[in-house]
């Protein structure tokens, strides 16, 4: 089970529960040298696996224990190695190391600095004394389980706490209802003109809001407990509004051929079409936005960021819907 030390300390910083001796190979070595150094300095703890670094002590690569027995003495470690190293930042905290081990199901990360040289490693022994026959899966599997089961004890708080932390972020829901029964009241003359805008109006709605939960959740997901910069979120939010581009596109397509068949009015379907074209790839920003400026802002995006996303997404979805079907019909 999870260390009680561990349970208590949850917004600790990982660096005061790192080790900062452990196995690391150098770029440059072959197997056998590797094998050879090893040998001369054996590793004073457990060794799960020997992370890869260059001159300047900035993690290159890892290197599974067994790869590295197998492989022949005169290979070169770098042509072994696996170079895609999922890293923890110093700045995360021991509840976002859990969230690592949960989600990747590693058994170490190295901790690093923004330059990516490695400060120490932090793995499963901190976190749990269930590390008997860690070679078979199946027991692997129960640990990463419990982890995950003594984390969501630690987070549980009261049900007067929960509300306290939870309802202020539905008030952008609230908000947000409030917002867009007022838009519709602004655009009724147009909605009484043409009953079909009316109709569409949950089909619009849910598009952008699915495509801003997948957002919300995909943003979430990749912070990894990291402080985002201006620059990554910027790079981020190209890359989404591309893909939201594309959805919209696609469910624009999809809705459109059903409604000119259903309606055959070219103006009404126009506006569909652009309405839900607009609102996804909206929809797609905000929800990749909200979580990351939260964490820019060093607030906890788990709760908050839903609420947020949805209430904006309904907002400017309905907001473009509805602007242009006035420009259409009574242009």
């Amino acid at each position: 089970m999870l260390a009680p030390a561990i349970q208590r300390t949850l917004d600790d910083p990982i660096t005061r529960h790192m080790r900062t001796e452990f196995a690391r190979l150098h770029i440059d070595q072959t197997i056998g040298e590797a094998l050879s150094s090893i040998r001369t300095n054996p590793p004073s703890s457990r060794v799960s696996y020997f992370y890869v670094v260059d001159d300047e002590g900035r993690v290159q690569g890892v290197v599974p224990v067994r790869r590295l027995l197998l492989a022949p003495l005169d290979k070169r470690v770098e042509d072994i190695m696996v170079r895609e190293v999922i890293t923890i930042p110093k700045t995360a905290t021991v509840l976002d190391a859990c969230d690592f081990f949960i989600l990747h199901r590693l058994l170490a990360f190295p901790v690093v600095e923004k330059d990516r040289r490695i400060l120490g490693i932090v793995d499963v022994e901190l976190y749990t004394d269930e590390l008997t026959d860690l070679d078979r899966t199946e027991r692997q599997n129960d640990l990463f389980q419990l982890i995950g089961v003594h984390l969501t004890e630690a987070r549980r708080s009261s049900s007067v706490d929960a509300f306290r932390s939870r309802f202020p972020w539905l008030l952008a829901n609230v908000a947000g209802g409030i917002l867009a029964a007022f838009l519709s009241g602004i655009f009724q003359a147009e909605l009484e003109k043409t009953v079909a805008l009316a109709i569409f109006i949950p089909v619009v709605l849910a598009l952008s809001e699915s495509v801003s939960i997948q957002s919300v959740s995909l943003a979430i997901q990749l912070l990894h407990g990291q402080r985002p910069t201006m620059q990554s979120i910027l790079r981020k939010l190209r890359s989404e509004a591309m893909t939201g581009l594309f959805l919209g596109i696609a469910s624009a397509a999809t809705v459109g051929f059903v409604a000119i068949l259903w309606l055959g009015r070219v103006r009404v379907v126009v506006a569909l079409l652009g309405g839900i074209l607009a609102g996804v790839t909206c929809a797609a920003v905000i929800g990749m936005s909200i979580p990351n400026l939260l964490r820019f802002f060093q607030r906890e995006p788990r709760v908050a960021a839903g609420p947020i996303a949805l209430a904006a997404t309904d907002i400017v979805t309905l907001l473009v819907y509805f602007s242009l079907a006035r420009w259409l019909l009574n242009g």
